[in-house]
């Protein structure tokens, strides 16, 4: 389900126009960069510069998070995966869309009452604060890591494949340029510029499935019955016995085999219906509305958005099953990740596949902002000011070590999406879901609402889920053992399950638990009083600060 499948099926067919994929691509950067400059404004503070001054409105940042949440990958990896095993490729949808009523229900509201700017002021609030915003801090960049290199290989390999650049060196060059232009967006606009360019990707991505949705139910008269019988019929000319004999419109097609499988499923799920609600660049967005109410209806919007085009996928998905086929799909090197570009190509030609090309760079590129931006913000907000300075940092100061800290990570992220690329980076996003899963969101929900919750808790439940998370995923069939793993021909797993969810979420939940209630830390009343009144009525939610 990654960008860099697409990749290697676009260059293995040739299809797509440089000159117009490069004039559409070109066109995008100009926008986005004429709009983040002008709405960078002010960003000397760090209120203006990590949060955008908590400006925005519920629905502006609704459209953000969507912006911020839906991939290029989900969108390829999604429509495909329906294509090719119907009602078990949409269970992604379902378990993307409900990982938000988390968030929503357990999370936004209370998060935006008690913190200012990163995930960490919720944690160290009545904690320990340099122990707890280290392991945060450092839980935030490994994530946001993982998927940054996810995501620069992605876009190098797409944005090169594209362009009609084959050699390796060519491919490293456009790497260098998506790395400059995430460093130039976040320089200029901070979380200001990356959120208006993530509202841009948003509408484009949406809009694009949308048409597509369209042109699709019309060329079966808008009768989606007739859409799903067209498709079974197709799957069931397949020339492959084993596809054929799918009922893509019953559950079990892909997960219906053996034990492992179902069980490697609901290890899957688990981590992303629960991973979304631990995602730094996620909640960080909750900061840049200026009340709980706005981050509740931010939200709401999110749902709706993410809600609409995960059904734009069930129809793209059925769709390329029943115009495109089976076959085509799975003889094409992305497999079925390459669904939805034959799909756009069997529709509208050249320009329609140039312009979900162009989505789906903006795509990879508002994310990489976002990721930026949190991981910057983390290190300077949390470990320079708070644990290396101990709080004696002006606002100013702050913003400076965090754009010196964008730079440093997007050269990182340059440098390593050069090494990863032409590699299987898909256990990349799926550790950045499992350690946010794991090491993040067990510690929140027991710090918002266990007040026994003291720092060998926290300290235990994250370093715990981040340590077991990363083992369970090196020494599992995502890496070695597989035809598919990142490291093909050696065999070195002893975990089964190709995510950890289900074994590493469970313990980070018990070791806080059991760090806890070995601990004698009991914690000052008054402060832990404070923190329940805030987070559920928003009292003094303005000034937060770790105590």
């Amino acid at each position: 389900m990654t960008t860099h499948e697409m990749t290697t099926y676009l260059a293995a067919s040739g299809v797509g126009n440089p000159v117009v994929n490069i004039i559409i691509f070109t066109a995008f950067v100009a926008v986005t960069l004429t709009v983040v400059i002008r709405v960078s404004g002010n960003n000397k503070t760090a209120s203006q510069f990590f949060t955008g001054g908590s400006s925005f409105s519920g629905p502006q940042n609704g459209i953000a998070i969507a912006g911020d949440y839906l991939s290029a990958a989900s969108f390829l990896g999604i429509a495909g995966a329906i294509a090719v095993y119907g009602y078990d490729g949409f269970l992604y949808s379902i378990g993307f869309l409900v990982a938000w009523l988390v968030a929503l229900l357990l999370v936004a509201e209370l998060l935006r009452n008690t913190g200012r700017f990163t995930m960490a002021d919720v944690l160290s609030f009545r904690l320990n604060e340099r122990p707890v915003r280290t392991a945060a801090a450092i839980s935030t960049l490994t994530v946001s890591l993982f998927y940054l290199l996810a995501q620069m290989a992605g876009a190098g390999g797409l944005v090169a494949l594209l362009l009609d650049i084959s050699s390796r060196a060519g491919q490293s060059i456009v790497i260098v340029v998506v790395g400059v232009l995430m460093i130039i967006y976040v320089l200029i606009g901070g979380m200001k510029g990356t959120t208006w360019v993530q509202i841009i990707k948003a509408v484009l991505l949406i809009a694009g499935a949308a048409l597509m949705t369209i042109m699709v139910l019309a060329k079966v008269g808008l009768n989606v019955s007739d859409l799903l019988g067209q498709a079974q019929s197709k799957i069931a000319t397949s020339s492959d016995p084993a596809v054929a004999a799918r009922d893509v419109l019953a559950p079990g097609a892909k997960y219906g085999g053996s034990t492992t499988t179902k069980i490697d499923f609901l290890s899957l799920a688990i981590a992303l219906v629960l991973g979304t609600a631990g995602l730094p660049h996620v909640l960080m967005r909750f900061y840049t509305v200026p009340t709980a109410k706005e981050a509740r209806r931010s939200v709401v919007w999110a749902i709706s958005l993410i809600g609409a085009f995960y059904l734009f996928t069930l129809v793209l998905g059925y769709g390329a099953a029943a115009i495109v086929g089976p076959d085509k799909i799975l003889a094409a090197a992305g497999k079925e990740n390459a669904a939805a570009p034959l799909l756009a190509l069997e529709l509208g030609g050249t320009i329609l596949l140039g312009v979900i090309s162009a989505v789906a760079f903006a795509t990879i590129l508002a994310v990489v902002a976002g990721l930026a931006i949190t991981a910057s913000a983390s290190f300077a907000h949390d470990i320079y000011a708070s644990v290396i300075k101990r709080g004696y940092c002006s606002s100013e100061e702050q913003v400076r070590v965090s754009r010196i800290t964008v730079v440093v990570l997007g050269i990182l992220g340059i440098v390593l999406g050069i090494l990863a690329n032409g590699q299987n980076i898909a256990f990349l996003v799926a550790l950045a879901f499992a350690v946010a899963a794991s090491a993040n969101l067990p510690t929140i929900l027991y710090s918002l609402y266990w007040r026994r919750f003291n720092t060998r808790g926290a300290l235990w439940s994250m370093y715990g889920g981040l340590i077991s998370a990363i083992v369970l995923i090196v020494f599992s069939p995502a890496v070695s053992g597989a035809k598919t793993s990142m490291i093909p021909g050696v065999d070195f797993h002893w975990f089964p399950l190709q995510n950890p969810g289900l074994v590493s979420i469970p313990l980070a939940f018990l070791l806080g638990i059991i760090g806890t209630l070995t601990s004698s830390e009991r914690g000052d009343p008054t402060v832990n009083a404070e923190m329940e009144v805030r987070s559920l009525t928003g009292v003094g939610a303005a000034g937060a600060v770790a105590h």
